[in-house]
């Protein structure tokens, strides 16, 4: 079984909505092979909650008004961590970019396949390793880099 072109149309206009919005990392998996809920996932994220919650804002909107789609569940707006849109054909997922790398939903989707998204999609991965090096946020490897003389720290 593969995904609905119905599912394809909502994951590439929320994933055009997401990176609208700024959001990094954008990726689609088509799960309807391993999940009998859904189709597919649309993964995002953002770097803080107000981003979080404009970018799930903007694709609650555009769906809307571009396709008729409401979904069917909104859940985390009170932490605006982690916030999950159910449109039963999809499930949109809008991550911190903390809860994107504790939680790493791409290891547990790994073997389905990718969806292709816009290419303003696309050019969003790797934002987010972007944006903690231009910020000085230091990654899970930090600590172990040699420094000029060779001593590691």
């Amino acid at each position: 079984m593969t995904a609905t072109d119905r599912s394809i149309e909502l994951i590439n206009a929320a994933a055009q909505a997401a990176a609208d919005r700024l959001a990094h990392d954008i990726t689609a998996y088509d799960v309807s092979d391993v999940l009998s809920i859904t189709d597919a996932f649309l993964l995002a994220s953002a770097p803080n909650d107000r981003q979080v919650k404009s970018i799930v804002d903007e694709i609650e909107e555009r769906l809307n008004k571009q396709l008729g789609a409401k979904p069917v569940r909104r859940e985390g707006d009170r932490d605006a961590r982690w916030i999950l849109l159910d449109y039963v054909d999809i499930v949109v997922h809008v991550q911190h970019s903390e809860e994107r790398v504790y939680y790493a939903l791409e290891r547990l989707w790994k073997d389905c396949p990718e969806i292709a998204l816009p290419e303003d999609a696309v050019k969003t991965r790797g934002k987010a390793e972007e944006h903690a090096r231009l910020n000085g946020i230091e990654g899970p490897d930090a600590g172990t880099d040699a420094d000029l003389d060779g001593e590691l720290h």
